[in-house]
């Protein structure tokens, strides 16, 4: 059998570890698992004498200088925007590597995994081969409740660290901010959530959690927030915010929502703005339960 018949006929529901191992017998190169923030998740237990290889094994993570030799060769930017597969190749490395992004159950990007063209050349068959092994690993975890909760928490500690000024180096978080656009076409709101009791919040957290996906969550603040794509006309009377089986009326609820923006480095003014019109509608007393900003 080639690679593609091999790693299409590797048996599944083993776990992650045991489909690199099998994965090993036929690439033959050394292969990693790593989530998006960097942490070692498995590994082939193989030797190389690839530096970042050994830095990843011996550390669990790669350190910032690593972080910021990937950006300044454009690797983070090339893995961001890849649908799935990345050659990588640089003339810093001692070999070159072949990437490829994982998905959970709801689509996010939650792990890389990477083989190093350290024993077994890549070709056209390889790349194929490793593409289909993507595919398999992304299927491994689909049922995992871990990777699933791990989407979610990767966007709120970026949404938090944005807010809370600590990404200093946009040039190394702009490939990871990315990822937050993934879904959203278009420009974005900022919706705040209020309400009273703190366990009706996180009530109202799940459900939108489950009813709504493809929208970015974060607690920040003792408030909810929401990036939200103006693709989801928030300000109609049919729209998510909109009509009379809203959940925000139906749990009291009160939402303050930004106006329109692109750059999500801008977050805090857009958070303050949405705190602005969450505060102002409450104090106005209105009967209404969404404040957009452009209204206050």
């Amino acid at each position: 059998m080639n690679k593609l018949e091999q790693i299409n006929n590797l048996e599944a529901g083993r776990g992650i570890q045991c489909l690199l191992d099998a994965a090993y017998k036929v690439f033959f190169n050394p292969i990693v698992m790593f989530d998006t923030n960097y942490i070692l998740i498995a590994y082939t237990d193989t030797v190389t004498d690839d530096p970042l290889w050994n830095e990843l094994i011996s550390t669990g993570t790669f350190s910032m200088v690593e972080q910021e030799f990937f950006r300044s060769e454009c690797i983070t930017e090339d893995v961001a925007n890849a649908d799935k597969l990345v050659l990588i190749k640089s003339g810093k490395l001692k070999y070159d590597r072949l990437l490829a992004n994982i998905f959970n159950r709801e689509n996010i990007k939650v792990a890389n995994i990477v083989m190093v063209e350290s024993s077994s050349q890549f070709d056209g068959f390889t790349q194929a081969a490793f593409e289909a092994f993507s595919d398999k690993i992304s299927h491994e975890i689909q049922n995992d409740d871990y990777f699933t909760e791990f989407g979610r928490t990767y966007h709120e500690t970026l949404i938090n660290k944005i807010l809370d000024c600590q990404i200093k180096d946009t040039g190394i978080y702009t490939s990871h901010i990315q990822i937050l656009y993934d879904g959203f076409d278009d420009y974005l709101y900022l919706a705040v959530v209020d309400v009273m009791n703190l366990d009706r919040l996180v009530f109202f957290r799940n459900l939108l959690e489950k009813r709504y996906p493809s929208f970015k969550f974060a607690i920040y603040s003792d408030y909810v927030l929401m990036v939200i794509s103006s693709n989801y006309d928030i300000f109609s009377t049919q729209g998510i915010l909109g009509g009379h089986d809203n959940p925000f009326e139906q749990n009291g609820i009160f939402v303050g929502i930004s106006s329109s923006f692109e750059c999500i480095y801008e977050l805090t003014r857009y958070y303050n703005e949405a705190i602005t019109a969450l505060k102002n509608g409450i104090v106005g007393k209105s009967g209404h339960y969404i404040f957009p900003y452009d209204s206050v």
